[in-house]
């Protein structure tokens, strides 16, 4: 009995998302890349990479080097070469990265948040990343006034 929730299932729409910007399959770009309004790699990209928006890299897309993500990350294909070192492929992730039953990760992959799906194949190390200002620092809220017991008199 196979039984199937909706979390189960990851599906995208990169039209929906305001991905702008797409390598095709067939296709090779390599070198310090810069893509703003996110990225869908069909085809192969490789070297310095900088992100700023969503990635996604599609089931037959190869992304290797060094890759940086101000967004969320999307792996339905291969982040790192098949047989290659941890070390030669690392992406860092502000956002969420979701690895997808199809995806492949040889490389070291870290994301603030990681989500992975049945099948997902993570053969390379992953961490999350810890942001330095996430989260307000109690001791620096200052009340407006200072507070009075009920009953009391000014």
């Amino acid at each position: 009995m196979d039984l199937k929730t909706p979390q189960d299932t990851l599906t995208i729409d990169p039209i929906a998302m305001n991905v702008v910007n797409r390598v095709a399959a067939g296709c090779r770009l390599s070198g310090d890349l810069q893509f703003d309004g996110g990225l869908l790699v069909q085809g192969e990209v490789s070297g310095q990479i900088k992100v700023n928006g969503r990635l996604i890299i599609w089931k037959g897309g190869v992304v290797r080097g060094s890759v940086r993500v101000q967004g969320d990350f999307y792996l339905f294909g291969q982040l790192g070469a098949k047989d290659a070192s941890p070390e030669d492929t690392q992406l860092e992730c502000i956002g969420m990265a979701y690895v997808a039953q199809t995806g492949v990760s040889t490389g070291t992959l870290m994301a603030k948040r990681l989500q992975l799906y049945e099948g997902a194949d993570l053969r390379g190390p992953f961490k999350t990343l810890k942001l330095s200002g996430a989260l307000p620092v109690l001791h620096d809220v200052q009340p407006q006034q200072p507070l009075k017991a009920p009953g009391s008199r000014p």
